[in-house]
């Protein structure tokens, strides 16, 4: 139990870190990139979503790893479950779908417990970020937009009669 947990835990380290610096990326590049505001969104939506796919497949992994190699449990009835099976259980879980076709035996229903929680948080994570990269990105685009303001004349701005 303790090496599934410590298992669990190495991966929520490097799955919260590949978000970080996927997210980092994406907020230090696109204000760079001159393109409209629905594209930027779009490059947000899908690195957000290949984060996740490279998460799913870091779990998926792990689970593979353990089931076959370290035999930490059994997953779907099975002691050596094809990758492809992991892959699919893994993203059931990382989203917390939960069909409960393939249910994990052992010391694996640790880590599908953490992955379900890391999933969460990440996803939830993504979907601030989007929220908050829409925002920047529609108040730029308006801005742009925007007609340019009228000139105001003030006192100090106003022509001066010569002196005498």
């Amino acid at each position: 139990m303790i090496f599934v947990g410590t298992f669990g835990i190495v991966l929520v380290v490097l799955t919260t870190t590949l978000h970080y610096e996927v997210l980092r990326v994406l907020s230090a590049g696109l204000p760079l990139v001159r393109m409209r505001a629905r594209a930027k969104l779009i490059v947000v939506i899908l690195a957000a979503f290949l984060a996740h796919a490279a998460e799913i497949l870091l779990y998926a992994a792990a689970i593979y790893l353990l089931v076959r190699y370290w035999g930490a449990g059994r997953l779907g009835g099975s002691n050596a479950p094809s990758l492809t099976l992991c892959l699919y259980f893994s993203a059931e879980t990382y989203t917390s779908l939960g069909y409960g076709d393939i249910v994990p035996d052992g010391e694996l229903r640790l880590l599908a417990g953490m992955e379900t929680l890391n999933g969460l948080l990440l996803i939830g994570w993504s979907a601030s970020y989007i929220y908050i990269a829409m925002e920047r990105f529609w108040n730029d685009e308006d801005k742009a937009n925007a007609s340019p303001p009228e000139q105001r004349v003030t006192a100090s701005d106003a022509p001066r009669a010569p002196r005498r």
